[in-house]
């Protein structure tokens, strides 16, 4: 019999769950991989659809930089290498575990109460649902724009700043990723939330293209704070570029990325558990 996790019972061990999670996760995005190539004209003229639908953010900041040199400050380089950052970001979050914002509307149709009866971990079934590739022309957009902009940046890149680059963006994408995964985890009680859900995630997302030095510092502390957002890009972008947050930070502040990510990703998961074993199904 399938347990609450979605399992045959409970694995023995969190590294043992998390090996089976990640390997049916891994089949069922290899099934959907291979059912989008297989119209591969379709897959193309989508990916670039995401690309350019994400590209038009960029282009609303080459705009504005046609009539200012700098906004809030930073120049051009700077501020694209903060959409780059949280773009990729979030685009690799999107990719990966996107798909559990649907949650709320399996619970209304009932389609959950099949999921839990399939020796599968609930999580690894949901988030690989549907697999959408295309989603890497978001993310490709995002990495061409931060390679573009960190050539153009005044930096000197040591070693430990190169470093910094895809650590951060590594900590983002788990970050928004344990925003999907609380904001989803939520639905369980209130099944329309993927709204609100979606305000912390792409609302987030457009907030860290700019520099934080543009928006009210009460704004700023919200998502230091409350929703860290800010330990995305704000933080560490602002350490390279020897910038002074805004709040007056400390600068080991900003290598607290990984941390944050960790808390997060482990109160997302907590989160998520309770909300299974409180689901009662639909009736239906």
């Amino acid at each position: 019999m399938a347990s609450r996790d979605g399992g045959p019972g409970a694995p023995e061990g969190p590294l043992r769950a998390l090996g089976h999670g990640v390997y049916a996760y891994g089949l069922i995005a290899r099934m959907w991989v291979r059912s989008t190539l297989a119209y591969r004209t379709s897959f193309a003229l989508m990916t670039f659809g995401n690309f350019a639908g994400s590209a038009l953010d960029f282009a609303a900041i080459l705009l504005m930089f046609s009539r200012v040199r700098a906004l809030g400050g930073f120049t051009l380089p700077e501020v694209a290498f903060l959409y780059g950052t949280c773009s990729l970001a979030l685009g690799l979050a999107d990719l990966v575990v996107g798909n559990v914002e649907r949650l709320g509307a399996r619970i209304r149709d009932g389609t959950l109460d099949t999921l839990l009866l399939r020796p599968a971990p609930v999580y690894a079934q949901i988030a690989a649902d549907r697999f959408a590739l295309r989603r890497l022309g978001r993310t490709a957009q995002g990495l061409l724009v931060l390679l573009w902009s960190t050539g153009r940046i005044a930096v000197d890149w040591t070693p430990g700043r190169i470093l910094m680059v895809p650590l951060m963006t590594v900590c983002g994408a788990v970050i928004f990723g344990a925003v999907y995964t609380a904001g989803a985890a939520f639905q369980f009680w209130a099944q329309d939330a993927a709204e609100l859900q979606n305000s912390l995630t792409y609302g987030g997302n457009t907030l860290l293209q700019y520099p934080p030095t543009v928006f009210a510092r009460d704004l700023v502390r919200g998502v230091t704070f409350v929703v860290p957002l800010a330990f995305v890009n704000w933080l560490p972008a602002l350490w390279l570029l020897g910038r002074p947050y805004p709040l007056g930070l400390p600068v080991w502040t900003a290598f607290l990325g990984p941390a944050v990510a960790a808390l997060m990703a482990a109160g997302a998961a907590l989160a998520w558990r309770h909300g299974v074993r409180a689901y009662r199904s639909t009736g239906s």
